[in-house]
């Protein structure tokens, strides 16, 4: 089975600040904000969601197939892809943009700013899920509003039973959209404070969430996840990282092993609970080069 991972490819520049944003910036300014940040350390990695997912999945040894758009700057992004043995058949490249950008910023208490450059990923509506048989699972993450709307359809109306997870990218949708989604898809996750804009946009509880998907995973950051499975809420627990070097990517990485477990038959609850391993070890590690389970 291929796993079609719809998402950003994207670079990363991730920045370490020192301090602490709260102690950076007074609260009866903001209405004049003016702020500058020292980050002694600076690295770039690869990123984007559906990059990350994929990493993640082959890790795990399951076959990723990303459907994204790289920009004219994306050849590196691609050979990396390839090496790691992803199938890039549908990654395109746009011709007069650049890759996608991500600026990250983490302070000493994790809390991250992120400035983010769509590029190419603008441009993901215009490539199609694809024809193939192999496909039996897929998931939307974060990437361009279009792609991420035309692409549910898409995998629906092909057949293909697919993870809702807008991640960064839920507050581009209304109500009646992200019910849509829900409706398209078979399984929704976020984190707790998506789950909230979630409730509110939509004017359902996460129990009424719950019903109408076969099943909904909300993560709660160390404290693990709650997983919503044929009627019934456990709590997944968290597991407690060795050390906390870089919260950047941990979320993909738990998308990663969800999807690997759903497409290995597992209930939610054991993928959840491979979910939050993934999770913590990438929270300890740098650029997500350390995690391997053997599932």
């Amino acid at each position: 089975m291929s796993i079609l991972v719809c998402g950003s490819l994207a670079f990363d520049t991730i920045m370490g600040f020192e301090g602490r944003f709260a102690e950076q910036i007074l609260p009866s300014q903001l209405h004049i904000l003016n702020v500058s940040f020292l980050v002694p350390a600076l690295r770039r990695e690869y990123g984007g969601c559906a990059g990350n997912i994929a990493y993640g999945l082959r890790q795990l040894g399951s076959d990723a197939v990303p459907l994204a758009t790289l920009g004219n700057d994306g050849q590196e992004y691609l050979a990396r892809l390839e090496a790691l043995g992803v199938d890039t058949r549908h990654v395109c490249t746009s011709a007069d943009s650049y890759t996608a950008q991500a600026m990250i910023m983490t302070d000493r208490d994790n809390n991250q700013i992120t400035a983010f450059h769509p590029g190419a990923m603008s441009q993901a509506h215009e490539n199609a899920v694809p024809p193939r048989d192999d496909l039996k699972l897929a998931i939307i993450s974060p990437d361009g509003r279009d792609a991420m709307l035309t692409h549910a359809r898409q995998l629906h109306a092909a057949g293909v039973p697919f993870v809702f997870d807008p991640g960064q990218g839920l507050p581009m949708f209304n109500g009646d959209e992200l019910l849509q989604f829900i409706e398209l898809a078979s399984w929704v996750t976020v984190n707790d404070y998506e789950g909230q804009m979630l409730c509110d946009r939509t004017g359902l509880s996460l129990d009424s969430l719950a019903e109408r998907v076969r099943g909904l995973v909300v993560t709660l950051a160390e404290q693990g996840c709650d997983v919503w499975e044929e009627g019934q809420k456990t709590r997944v627990p968290g597991v407690a990282a060795s050390a906390v070097v870089d919260p950047t990517g941990c979320g993909d990485a738990f998308r990663a092993a969800l999807l690997h477990g759903l497409s290995q038959g597992w209930s939610l609850q054991r993928g959840a609970a491979l979910g939050n391993r993934m999770g913590a070890a990438k929270i300890a590690s740098r650029g997500g080069q350390n995690y391997v389970f053997s599932a």
